[in-house]
């Protein structure tokens, strides 16, 4: 199939939620420009209430470039945004291209993936990430995250030849699947794909992670945001498992142990051995991260198992924190 072929059967938008993207949001649009105008597409930013010159930016080339639109998001949240543009242009739109304002992709990104969604015909398709860092931290942590220390053999982490999958980061996917599923559920701030995917699956949608094509992902650059990144993803993956009564897999059921083992340290005044669980946890931690300064020869393994445990502590910590708030409301008086 030509790519007039591809465009023609499937015309697309490419849907980028952003909130205080000044430095970046124009060199995306320009990044994603060329693969618009060979397919035709509109780009439509939305914005989440930018405090900084986002808005006036995308503004300005809107004004100049017909290809781009800009709509309000006043929920902020990025599901929020999603299903916003879709209800404002998904009628003229067979599919939607969802694009992360704060990372980066191949400049054929978009076409490789209409190629893939007409090969396949798939509802969803869905890419893996690489993630990639510049200051010391952040390098660290996208080691972390590209392992499977830190993301526990997640094929999306670790890119693949392409499958039918049950998840992946989001990418392509059909108007029409979308709204028969009812969208994205804007009560998740975090995990909101993977909730979707769920829903999708169950009736009876495809989806396909495509080896052709990944995202390139920037990692937070401090322990802070990574803790408190991971403790919202804790949070969704226990209201996506809640939501559906839908048992979580082992690599996702190791991390629950992390908080309770970290908390029970605090009882080693009342005996030592407390504090063996922790200790253990970040042995193992600590040894892998020097496993890969050995036999990787990379000098941010000892960091990148810093970073791991960051992650863990975050997310076991979420996880907990939703369950513990879910108790809570279900034992107060109505």
């Amino acid at each position: 199939m030509t790519m007039t072929d591809a465009r023609a059967a499937m015309p697309c938008m490419v849907i980028i939620p952003c909130l205080n993207e000044a430095a970046h949001i124009e060199a995306l649009i320009d990044r994603l420009m060329p693969s618009a105008e060979r397919l035709d597409m509109r780009i439509i930013v939305v914005d989440g209430g930018s405090s900084d010159a986002t808005p006036a930016i995308v503004k300005r080339i809107a004004a100049e470039n017909p290809h781009v639109r800009l709509l309000a998001n006043p929920r902020k949240l990025q599901s929020a945004a999603i299903n916003l543009a879709v209800a404002a242009y998904g009628d003229e739109c067979a599919s939607f291209i969802r694009i992360d304002a704060h990372g980066d992709y191949p400049a054929d990104y978009c076409d490789r993936l209409v190629e893939e969604a007409e090969a396949t015909g798939a509802d969803s398709v869905v890419v893996a990430m690489a993630t990639r860092g510049f200051g010391t931290f952040q390098k660290a942590t996208a080691i972390a995250q590209n392992s499977r220390l830190g993301n526990g053999g997640s094929p999306h982490r670790q890119g693949t030849k392409g499958h039918w999958a049950d998840h992946g980061h989001h990418a392509l996917m059909r108007v029409a699947a979308f709204r028969a599923v009812g969208g994205y559920d804007e009560s998740f701030s975090h995990n909101e794909d993977a909730e979707l995917d769920y829903r999708l699956r169950a009736a009876g949608y495809l989806l396909w992670m495509t080896g052709k094509t990944y995202m390139i992902y920037y990692p937070r650059a401090s322990v802070a945001a990574l803790f408190r990144q991971y403790l919202g993803y804790g949070r969704g993956r226990a209201k996506n498992i809640l939501k559906h009564r839908a048992m979580p897999k082992l690599r996702q059921m190791l991390p629950l142990v992390v908080m309770p083992v970290v908390a029970g340290s605090l009882l080693a005044f009342l005996n030592w051995t407390a504090l063996l669980p922790a200790g253990l946890w970040m042995a193992a931690c600590l040894g892998y991260g020097i496993w890969m300064a050995v036999m990787q020869r990379n000098p941010y393994g000892p960091l990148a198992a810093f970073s791991a445990m960051v992650m863990h502590l975050g997310w076991s910590s979420g996880f907990w924190l939703q369950l513990l708030d879910l108790r809570k409301r279900e034992v107060e008086p109505s």
